[in-house]
Formats: C-alpha cells, structure tokens, sequence
C-alpha cells in the first residue's frame, strides 16, 4: 500500500501534534500546512518530520 503515516512537528516550538497519512508516490515533497500546537497555544506552521 502506497499511503505512510506521517508526524506533523510545529516550526516554533518542535513538539510532534498530528500524527496523519499521505500517498508517498503522489506528494513525495514534505507536507507544510497551519495547525494548532497546543504547547505554543496558536495556530503555526507544522512540516512534516523527517
């Protein structure tokens, strides 16, 4: 099966919130998208973890 879980880290703080999946095979570039991180207690910006 194509699709990975993923860790989603926010870029302010490095705590690891989102846990989701992607199809590798059709976004093999690193998923970036505004989330809420509950330690910086705003919505910033998470990437994927490597």
């Amino acid at each position: 099966m194509p699709r990975d879980n993923i860790t989603l880290k926010c870029t302010v703080c490095g705590e690891e919130n989102y846990i989701t999946n992607k199809n590798k095979k059709e976004h093999p570039d690193r998923l970036e998208t505004k989330k809420y991180c509950w330690k910086c207690k705003k919505h910033t910006v998470h990437k994927e973890k490597k």
